[in-house]
């Protein structure tokens, strides 16, 4: 067995470990035991009671953080000619189409996201062996392949993200830094969470969200009081 960290046991020791916590206590509680030297992330776990496998209960969307994810977001705006100045304008990090399709083929994915145009999506398609893996691939559901691309890059990069359930029924994701106040993590997870339970699928059945845990980098997990942030 691991010998365990001062920090991890100072951790350790703020938590009861049976202990639900209601979401405030728990946006509290992340910054005091998160002992990193980096402005850490602050996660969330939410266990869904769907079955993933089967396609009308996949659980899959997009929120807009409040107060974003305290993350640089680099973006891609896969465009033509004509959008590259809208897409600069609204803060793309990379502006282009051919060159840029070809440095991935060439195996660079040096990007958070990647927004494009359904006009080019058959050059992007192209793509898609090398950035489905990664969860780069475009896709309209999550608003990345649209005529809109000033608009589209401008939320991304005020903390718009996308989210899909895994095959264990889990939906995880960042939701800001520990340098965040309690009241803006709170506001975030509480907004990721809402925007879960209006997607819940009709062919759901029993209890919707199991279990939601709250962490940061390298920090134990905070178990919080689903009723505490869906009621």
């Amino acid at each position: 067995m691991g010998r365990i960290t001062k920090n991890k046991k100072a951790s350790l020791g703020l938590l009861e470990k049976e202990k639900f916590y209601s979401i405030d206590e728990a946006s509290q509680l992340v910054k005091e035991i998160t002992f990193t030297k980096f402005d850490a992330s602050v996660d969330i776990d939410v266990r869904l009671g769907v079955d993933p496998r089967k396609a009308n209960q996949m659980v899959r969307g997009v929120v807009s953080l409040p107060h974003g994810t305290g993350k640089e977001v680099r973006v891609l705006a896969l465009v033509t000619p004509d959008k590259e100045d809208e897409a600069k304008e609204a803060g793309a990090d990379y502006v282009g189409l051919d060159e840029y399709v070809d440095k991935i083929k060439g195996g660079w994915t040096d990007v958070d996201v990647i927004i494009t145009m359904p006009p080019v999506m058959g050059k992007v398609g192209q793509l898609g062996r090398i950035l489905g893996p990664r969860g780069l691939m475009p896709n309209p559901k999550s608003g990345t392949v649209t005529m809109d691309v000033g608009k589209a890059v401008r939320e991304v990069k005020q903390g718009k993200i996308d989210f899909k359930v895994d095959k264990f029924g889990i939906v995880h994701t960042s939701i800001g830094k520990v340098s965040f106040t309690p009241e803006k993590i709170k506001e975030n997870a509480l907004e990721f969470i809402h925007t879960i339970v209006k997607l819940k699928p009709t062919a759901a059945k029993g209890t919707y969200i199991k279990s939601i845990y709250l962490s940061s980098t390298m920090s134990p997990g905070i178990k919080v009081e689903p009723k505490s942030v869906t009621d």
